[in-house]
């Protein structure tokens, strides 16, 4: 009973009459980031974006806009930033995947690195060499 529960940011003058749409926005709302705040969805935001952007996807919805619609239409408007879960596309895989493509590289640059030293033969010391560091060995 004293379990805390998720707070919502909507306003009674927001709330639409028709449930069916009323909660297909609470849905979207809950897919959106509010820009303020950056680490909300709008339904959960107190920023006056945040309300703006509730305002704007109830009205799509009354419109007749599809939820999928709704989505370009706020993207189209603040960018893929704007969504909470990002789209699947080129730019977030590359996004994604750059770390460990990176991190393949470097392994690969490290083993090249190593298997050309170890490769690379060791010259060995002349006569004079070997006496003058038997003299520093010696202490002389």
């Amino acid at each position: 009973m004293f379990a805390p529960l998720p707070a919502h940011a909507v306003n009674p003058d927001e709330v639409l009459s028709d449930p069916v749409l009323e909660q297909r926005a609470r849905t979207l709302s809950a897919e959106l980031r509010c820009m303020v705040c950056q680490n909300q969805s709008i339904d959960d935001s107190n920023a006056e974006l945040a309300r703006d952007l509730r305002v704007v996807v109830r009205e799509r919805l009354v419109d007749g806009d599809s939820d999928a619609q709704v989505l370009d239409y706020v993207v189209s408007r603040y960018g893929e930033f704007v969504l909470l879960k990002p789209r699947l596309s080129v730019r977030t895989l590359a996004l994604w995947g750059a770390p460990f493509v990176l991190v393949v590289i470097g392994l690969i640059v490290a083993v090249v690195s190593a298997r050309r030293r170890a490769a690379r033969p060791t010259a060995k010391l002349s006569a004079e060499e070997e006496a003058r560091l038997g003299r520093l060995l010696d202490g002389e």
